[in-house]
Order: structure tokens, then C-alpha cells, then sequence
């Protein structure tokens, strides 16, 4: 799937799908420690204002959130720098044509600080954004979730997360599995315990140190990544 740029509505994936897709990649990464930070990177749900959103940051120049609202409704929005809508004059207005519902799922501080410059909502199943001048040549969109925008992407990228190549035999079909079973819901302790059983045989196997696998380490772990999914 090739993603438009500046990205357009259609290059989404259902809010469900994507939020299942960006969960698992959470549960997937999903560490104890790191639930403890105040600030944090790669993905995550729920931050430090009390929201129960996704997030992805990738430590460096890409950073989104998506929540989720009543009636399966969802806004998506964040901030990557190949984005030229903050550079852009006259300013771009993020919310033109937004329904009501879509300003109060939005940090509105961060919007006014210029560091969130996408903002696109899902309502009455597809998804929409403020219109664009025509000579706009980028929103962040590809580069900052295009990875999240198919299942082939996604595998590619969530390899690519535990260092996995083509000579590692069985880490696509592994990873391939995790997130249909995400998509399709039917995420159990028994699938999250199986792929991070996989991944850790895989990067033993091939020697692959970093970065660590997703160990479950007891069942509480074992709880937390299965619910952490099993939310989409």
C-alpha cells in the first residue's frame, strides 16, 4: 500500500485495525520497567496526563497518539519532522471542518506549540481531515505511521524492531501471526506467550543481543501483555 504525501484519508486502515496494529507492536516491545518512565519512547499506552491513548515516539523526530472515543470513533494526531505543515504560511487550521467531538481528544497545548501538525479523525467508519492547500507536500503521515498502514508493513517493521532478516527462519511467519491475531481479536496469554517464546529462540539462535526480547517473565507480565492487546 502506498501511502499519499501529504497523506490522504484512504491511507488509513479502519481506527480498529490501526489501533490493533499499534497495540501489538506495544505489547510486542512491552517492558516493566519502561512502564514506570515518565518519559518514554517507542510504543505505549496511556501517558503522563492521564489518557488512554496509544503512543509512538521513535526518540528522535517522530512522535504520535491515537485515541479512541464513544461510537467507535478515534482522532489520530502527532508530528513528524519530513512534515512541512508547520513551516507552512499561512497556517494550516488542523481542525477546519472537525466535528465538536474531535477538539476534546486533542492536547490543545500541544497543538498551539506547533508540535502536533496532523490531525486526521475516524467517524461513521472512514476518516477525515482538514483540507490542505494544493502546493502542500507533506504531513508527517508516511513517514510517521506509514508502517502501521498494512499488515505487510507492519511485519516488515516489527522484524525489523528485533533485528530479524531473511536468513532468520520463522521470524516473519511469527510476527505475521501476532498481528493477525491482533486484528482479529483473538489475542490469548497463550499467543503472547508463544510469539515472546519465539522471538527469544529466534535472537538466541541467531545471536542477536539487541534489542532484548519481549520476555515474559512472570504472570503478571504475561497479564499485562495479553491485555494490553486484547484493549483493541
Amino acid at each position: 500500500m502506498k501511502i499519499n504525501r501529504p497523506g490522504q484519508p484512504e491511507d488509513l486502515p479502519d481506527a480498529g485495525v490501526l489501533w490493533a496494529r499499534w497495540a501489538a507492536f506495544a505489547a510486542a516491545t512491552w517492558n516493566a520497567e519502561e512502564e514506570k518512565e515518565r518519559f518514554r519512547s517507542g510504543y505505549w499506552l496511556g501517558g503522563t496526563h492521564g489518557d488512554s491513548g496509544l503512543h509512538y515516539d521513535d526518540g528522535a523526530c517522530s512522535r504520535w497518539t491515537l485515541v479512541r472515543a464513544d461510537g467507535d470513533r478515534a482522532v489520530l494526531s502527532g508530528q513528524d519532522d519530513s512534515s512541512k505543515v508547520g513551516r507552512y504560511e499561512p497556517p494550516i487550521d488542523l481542525l477546519a471542518g472537525a466535528p465538536g467531538w474531535v477538539h476534546g481528544e486533542l492536547r490543545h497545548d500541544l497543538l498551539e506549540q506547533g508540535r502536533i501538525e496532523c490531525v486526521y479523525w475516524f467517524e461513521d467508519g472512514s476518516w477525515q481531515r482538514a483540507p490542505y492547500p494544493d502546493d502542500l507536500h507533506d504531513d508527517g503521515l508516511d513517514c510517521g505511521i506509514g508502517h502501521l498502514t498494512s499488515r505487510d508493513h507492519a511485519v516488515e517493521e516489527i522484524c525489523a524492531l528485533f533485528e530479524f532478516d531473511g536468513d532468520c527462519e520463522g521470524a516473519v511467519e511469527a510476527c505475521e501471526q501476532f498481528l493477525e491475531h491482533a486484528e482479529r481479536g483473538t489475542v490469548t496469554a497463550e499467543v503472547v506467550r508463544s510469539f515472546a517464546d519465539e522471538v527469544f529462540r529466534i535472537q538466541t539462535e541467531y545471536e542477536l543481543l539487541w534489542p532484548a526480547a519481549p520476555i515474559v517473565r512472570s504472570e503478571s507480565d504475561l497479564a499485562a501483555m495479553t491485555a494490553l492487546v486484547r484493549r483493541s
